[in-house]
């Protein structure tokens, strides 16, 4: 390519490549998240010896694994546990060229006091800022916004943001850096900056790199302007001045986004908001909100779940599955909406009694955040519930339930292989993969009995069975409908999922980012 790439880039990996090439060549990147590509462990079995790197995990990650693979960039990441400290040695930061095999990236670690990580983000990111954009709080009730909230804000939040910031303008200004590569030529870096923990890093890298482009992406949603006042107006004004210094701004949903302008016109009503555009002016400067819907790598999910391991589990679930065959995956996450799923599926059992003994509820669910009380609660009351579902309506050696309760990827996609019916019925949330994953492993033609309120649901409405997340009476009917649905029926609904999916897969999620940052090189 001799010139800016014009018009639709080449759709799937080529496309990524060309543009992300073309980008490179005039601007170096920097990505930026709170978990990185790579988790520092110890040799285990043995005390002692040289932190060893592996793959790190979530969603970010498993978005840029493949730029990571085949371009030269910076990722700064949080120091998570102790071997990435060790591996970070005294100097307060590691800069290690291609931290993997078969990787061109250059990683820096940003290294902070315990004691403030650990405000940072078990007292201000999860529990506060995740549960407020999940409408997870109950307002009446909770938050209490105490002293250890605004102590956590300004001892927390604030320094390891500006520790992030600081990671990325040495980067940006270090010789020698990935983040300052041959054709680069000293050019003002593109940061991207990731989710909820960074919300003031835009803010705080324009001071230092006014050239810059900045774009930061929200993965979960952003509540309405009535929710966000259930905080301090302040740390609420300081949030959206700072994402108002971004370049673009990047949401899961329309919806998220005009939310977004409604909550800057709402705390900071010097700012102007155009929604026909959909942008901010602030400071003499302009930011587009844009949308950009995540998802999946199609290939490395059926790579997945055809692999020796996945196959093995495979067989042995099929020897617990039933006639009628329903799965979800989870998190054990308040937002993820598990009670409420068993409880429907426990109506449809009391509502339709040919039922019993025919259909299996294949449950994997991954402990979550369990240092964190809310969470531990939650998935002491999934627990519960699964007992009471298979105590009322179980009989002889059937189980109605079967629950999986570990971190187990490839048993997981087993178990999407063969259900009839995967139900997702989470509340609030930003995309949701096992919606997306589900449709293109699936070898029965499977229903997806998919919430009206997931991130995912614009995207697979026309081939989902839609229900709202709080109507157990419809979710019942739903399931029924999924496991009952005609085979013609169920083939036309599952071609619609599988090539929803893979038009706008994860390729086409970061081609649609990269065409708007490279229109601004």
């Amino acid at each position: 390519m001799s010139d800016r790439p014009g018009g639709e880039p080449e759709k799937g990996a080529a496309g990524v490549n060309e543009l992300c090439a073309y980008a490179l060549s005039r601007r170096p990147l920097i990505l930026v998240s709170n978990r990185g590509p790579v988790e520092h462990r110890m040799p285990e079995g043995r005390t002692g010896g040289t932190p060893e790197p592996r793959r790190g995990s979530g969603s970010v990650v498993t978005a840029f694994g493949s730029l990571a693979q085949n371009f030269p960039f910076t990722w700064v990441s949080s120091a998570m546990g102790e071997g990435d400290r060790l591996a970070a040695g005294s100097g307060g930061g590691l800069r290690v060229k291609s931290p993997l095999p078969g990787h061109k990236i250059g990683l820096r670690y940003v290294v902070t006091p315990r004691r403030a990580y650990h405000k940072y983000y078990n007292i201000l990111c999860n529990p506060l800022l995740w549960f407020l954009q999940h409408y997870m709080w109950n307002p009446p009730y909770n938050p209490a916004v105490d002293a250890s909230v605004h102590d956590a804000w300004e001892n927390g939040y604030v320094p390891v943001n500006e520790a992030f910031a600081k990671a990325v303008v040495e980067e940006a200004r270090a010789p020698g850096s990935c983040s300052q590569g041959a054709n680069s030529g000293g050019a003002p870096p593109v940061v991207i900056g990731h989710d909820y923990h960074l919300y003031l890093l835009p803010e705080m890298v324009r001071r230092e790199l006014p050239g810059a482009v900045i774009q930061h992406y929200v993965h979960i949603p952003w509540p309405t302007p009535l929710y966000w006042s259930i905080i301090p107006r302040y740390i609420i004004r300081r949030i959206c001045e700072s994402l108002c210094a971004c370049d673009i701004v990047g949401f899961q949903t329309p919806q998220d986004g005009r939310c977004f302008l409604d909550t800057v016109e709402e705390f900071v009503p010097e700012a102007a908001v155009d929604r026909l555009a959909g942008a901010v002016e602030l400071d003499g400067r302009r930011c587009a909100v844009k949308v950009y819907p995540g998802s999946i790598n199609v290939e490395e999910v059926q790579r997945i779940a055809n692999a020796p391991r996945t196959l093995e589990y495979e067989g042995a679930l099929r020897a617990q599955a039933g006639e009628f065959t329903i799965v979800r995956i989870d998190r054990a996450e308040p937002n993820k909406n598990i009670v409420r799923g068993f409880r429907a599926y426990e109506q449809m059992l009391a509502g339709r009694p040919e039922l019993k003994g025919r259909v299996k509820f294949l449950a994997f669910l991954v402990p979550s955040r369990t240092h964190l009380r809310q969470y531990q609660r939650y998935l002491d009351e999934v627990k519960q519930v699964i007992g009471q579902v298979n105590g009322a309506q179980g009989s002889g050696g059937w189980q109605p339930i079967v629950p999986f309760i570990e971190n187990n990827y490839a048993q997981a996609v087993a178990g999407m292989k063969l259900y009839d019916a995967l139900l997702v019925n989470t509340l609030a949330e930003g995309t949701n993969p096992v919606a997306k994953e589900g449709p293109v492993v699936n070898g029965r033609n499977g229903a997806l009995v998919l919430s009206q309120s997931s991130g995912a649901h614009r995207q697979l409405a026309a081939g989902a069975l839609s229900v709202a997340p709080a109507d157990l009476e419809g979710t019942a009917h739903a399931l029924y409908q999924a496991i009952t649905m005609p085979p013609a029926e169920r083939r036309r609904r599952a071609e619609l999922l599988y090539r929803a999916v893979c038009r706008y897969d994860n390729d086409a999620w970061l081609c649609q980012q990269l065409r708007d940052i490279v229109a601004l090189l």
